[in-house]
């Protein structure tokens, strides 16, 4: 359980992790509410009273996705002067957002209910990264069931564009093209082919529905503007043709999926993004076990892999790795990514 100080803690580690993500204006929010949460407000004793772990809970980027979609609101022009970078003091910056939080505790206690939904469509760059991999490996199309899915917007991965240095991949009429900057010598490219496409989420939005894209935008990085315009591009592909997104227990459901019949000749993918870290250990062992238990069934015509990015902590960055049976070796690490896609670095 953790205590106060640490509480307090987990808001200069999210400022470091901003900080060398390149997010100057949410780090300096981040690490000034390390002083300026105060017991005087339900928002502020929840905080310092964080029962859980409050960096792998997040509990930083809950509160400032909250303090965000106010500023983004227009109910405050003080949270909106600083989230557009024009309050930058430390000490101004303290005091401000004590007394924001005072002046909008209800409306902010909310935001503590649960984990950030930080779907992003520039990580399916990242994604497509292993999913490439995957198909170099096997030459077979790919059936892909992603959990933690959110909104469902890497669910559209097959209707996007990618420029990845000089390799183009999807559609040529593609709605939204993600160019992220490649360092390093483009893939080779891949014949990239989807059966389907299916997700799951234990609280799944739709962000067709405006308190949800409401939600969805508030927690963008202020530092990120591109990532809003992109976000809506996507919200209105989801209007035009939803994605087959599921509600329910994250390891529960791919236990399921893994137990249906697989084609022969298609790839089965375990995919997911950003997710691990709040399914909790119970969780993370049941689905380590359904892909054991499924990679021991794999064959040459009935292949399983598993292509994932989540943070390398040691990194302060994310990393896309890939394990592929039937031989079930070791997940490799194909590439260091920033978290949000707008960079990549092979490995």
């Amino acid at each position: 359980m953790a205590d106060e100080t640490t509480n307090r803690q987990a808001f200069a580690i999210q400022r470091h992790y901003c900080e060398e993500m390149g997010a100057p204006i949410t780090a300096r929010v981040a690490g000034a509410l390390e002083g300026a949460l105060t017991r005087d407000t339900e928002t502020g004793r929840r905080a310092l009273d964080w029962p859980g772990e409050p960096t792998a809970d997040a509990l930083p980027l809950r509160l400032v996705g909250g303090l965000h979609a106010m500023a983004q609101s227009g109910r405050s022009a003080r949270l909106s002067a600083l989230f557009a970078g024009e309050v930058t003091d430390a000490a101004d910056v303290a005091a401000l957002l004590r007394e924001e939080i005072a002046a909008h505790d209800a409306a902010l206690l909310p935001w503590l209910d649960g984990p950030p939904q930080t779907n992003e469509a520039g990580r399916s760059s990242a994604l497509l990264v292993g999913l490439l991999a995957a198909a170099r490996r096997f030459a077979m199309p790919l059936e892909v069931l992603e959990i933690g899915s959110s909104a469902g917007f890497n669910l559209l991965i097959d209707r996007f564009g990618f420029d990845l240095g000089a390799t183009r991949i999807g559609p040529a009429d593609a709605e939204l093209m993600l160019a992220p900057e490649w360092r390093g010598p483009a893939p080779e490219p891949a014949d990239l082919r989807f059966t389907s496409l299916r997700g799951v989420d234990v609280a799944p939005l739709d962000a067709t529905e405006p308190d949800q894209a409401r939600r969805l935008r508030g927690y963008v990085w202020a530092d990120a503007p591109e990532r809003l315009e992109r976000m809506n591009r996507v919200i209105a592909m989801l209007r035009a043709t939803p994605v087959r997104l599921d509600r329910g227990d994250a390891a529960e459901w791919l236990e399921a999926r893994l137990a249906e019949p697989q084609a022969g000749g298609v790839v089965r993918v375990l995919m997911h993004s950003v997710v691990w870290q709040y399914l909790g250990d119970e969780r993370q062992a049941r689905v380590r076990a359904a892909m054991d238990a499924a990679g021991a069934r794999a064959d040459a015509r009935r292949p399983l892999a598993w292509v994932a990015m989540e943070p390398d902590r040691s990194l302060a960055q994310m990393s896309v790795t890939l394990r592929a049976w039937p031989d079930g070796a070791p997940a490799c690490t194909l590439a260091h990514v920033q978290s949000h896609g707008r960079w990549i670095g092979p490995v």
